[in-house]
């Protein structure tokens, strides 16, 4: 079976745009949305060509919001490896910390 072809609507498309004009990067707004740069040029410069007229489709709603989904399990995550790093190293700092206070009351 084939892959379906990917609807996105007017709203995601301007919004990326407007990724970019904020002054992000075609790398990192392409990257963080799935989205091939190619694809990215050509709604920059169908919307520069005619603004009111760009991106006039049915397009995918749904999509922007699986996107957002994703990213936040991705960010639950990350946030869940942190965690951990971080408890093993306090209970490390804390067993170094009772093993000098040990050493410190033997003299």
């Amino acid at each position: 079976m084939g892959k379906t072809r990917r609807k996105f609507s007017r709203e995601f498309k301007i919004s990326l745009l407007r990724d970019l004009e904020a002054g992000a990067s075609v790398a990192e707004v392409t990257r963080r949305n799935d989205v091939h740069p190619c694809l990215l040029a050509r709604w920059k410069k169908e919307f520069s060509e005619d603004p009111e007229r760009a991106f006039k489709g049915n397009g995918n709603t749904k999509y922007k919001e699986q996107m957002d989904v994703a990213k936040l399990q991705q960010l639950v995550g990350k946030l869940y490896a942190e965690n951990d790093f971080l408890k093993k190293a306090l209970s490390s700092l804390e067993a170094k910390m009772a093993e000098d206070h040990k050493r410190q009351q033997g003299r």
